[in-house]
């Protein structure tokens, strides 16, 4: 099955073991709504149990199960948290999560190749694709530059000048 990363520990919030979680999710305190939660703790994939969650100020923090202390929830700071592929909502015709756009070939109509997608950066206005090939390229993911996308071929076809 695939992982997805929605979120990574942060420091320990508090006494009685609860930490900050750095919410990839949108808006933030969606994170809260998957379980179960896999965290990659020193390199091996494990199911953790979170007993409380909650939105707290401009965080998330949880209470991990067996973790009673800052001591005990400092250990998974820095941890990746992940959930299934399936625990997604499926998506509509056209619509793709930005894990989907991670490592697509983009070229334009001419058949020219600004290399693959690297991230994703959100603006406010639209999203943008950041291409890393010979050179960066920040492309705005918005329906006059988007002619395709390909998932089978792993392909995004753009309308854009490889001169810009």
């Amino acid at each position: 099955m695939a992982k997805i990363i929605i979120g990574r520990f942060g420091q320990s919030y508090g006494i009685k073991g609860w930490i900050k979680v750095n919410s990839l999710t949108d808006p933030i305190s969606n994170i809260l709504q998957y379980s179960p939660w896999q965290i990659q703790h020193q390199n091996v994939w494990r199911e953790i149990k979170i007993t409380q969650g909650k939105h707290q100020g401009n965080n998330i923090i949880v209470k991990l199960a067996d973790c009673n202390s800052p001591e005990e929830a400092k250990i998974f700071t820095n941890d990746l948290i992940a959930i299934e592929r399936e625990q997604l909502p499926v998506l509509s015709t056209n619509e793709y999560y930005w894990t989907d756009l991670i490592g697509l070939s983009v070229i334009n109509q001419d058949g020219v190749n600004f290399g693959v997608v690297d991230s994703l950066l959100e603006t406010g206005s639209n999203d943008v694709l950041i291409v890393k090939g010979l050179r960066q390229r920040l492309l705005p993911y918005t329906d006059n530059v988007i002619i395709k996308i390909d998932l089978t071929q792993k392909i995004i076809t753009v309308n854009w000048d490889p001169d810009f």
